[in-house]
């Protein structure tokens, strides 16, 4: 029988696939998603149609579709082995199909925080001789931040615990490890992820509380 400290071991081991995963669809997502906003509120409307129907193809069918059709369609279209070979190229594949689930759901977000600023106040930026740009950073940015804040907060949560839709393509993942203990007439490990869960999202809430309270100053 495997001892309580292994499997501890092997758990923790398997979560740090999650947060890998995790901390890799944030770094990419992000700005992604701010660039997809940019185009939905584009003047061009061939862009902006384009970008809007993109978003809610990926919005409006299932991640855990996406992460099957991104491994396996290269293959199935002869396009080679884009995301390489062994469990490298599964992750790979879940990244890429995390990154573009995430960038637009952050897309609207985005879009909703930038035209939820009042309009005057950019058109006094333009007044003062500023930039669009300069505007954007000096005026929009931080505003933005503060009203789009509990809405990320909440898509950055759901995405620590949609990590584990990774297992469909096989990445041993946290789930995935626990629950091969099953086998062997053990529960709890399935059951004690949940606390892997709980204290990752326990410090993102305690981070982001502290942010909101930060940007206090700003009345939105």
């Amino acid at each position: 029988m495997t001892s309580v400290q292994t499997i501890i071991g092997r758990l923790f081991g398997s979560f740090q696939l999650n947060l890998q995963l995790f901390f890799l669809t944030l770094l990419f997502s992000l700005p992604l998603g701010l660039l997809i906003a940019f185009g939905a509120m584009s003047r061009f409307k061939p862009l902006a149609l384009l970008t809007k129907g993109f978003v809610w193809v990926i919005r409006g069918t299932p991640l855990l579709l996406q992460v099957l059709i991104i491994f396996f369609a290269p293959g199935l279209l002869d396009w080679g082995a884009p995301w390489g070979s062994g469990m490298s190229a599964r992750f790979t594949a879940a990244t890429v199909a995390f990154v573009i689930n995430y960038s637009c759901y952050f897309s609207e977000i985005f879009r909703g925080g930038i035209q939820g600023v009042p309009h005057g106040q950019m058109e006094a930026g333009q007044v003062l001789g500023m930039t669009k740009g300069q505007i954007f950073r000096r005026v929009t940015l931080l505003q933005v931040i503060k009203r789009i804040l509990p809405a990320m907060s909440n898509e950055v949560i759901t995405l620590v615990k949609d990590t584990s839709l990774a297992r469909i393509i096989s990445i041993k993942e946290i789930l995935m490890m626990a629950q091969e203990y099953t086998g062997q007439g053990l529960i709890w490990p399935l059951f004690s992820t949940g606390i892997f869960f709980l204290v990752f999202i326990g410090i993102l809430t305690i981070v982001f509380g502290r942010l909101e309270k930060r940007l206090d100053y700003f009345r939105v």
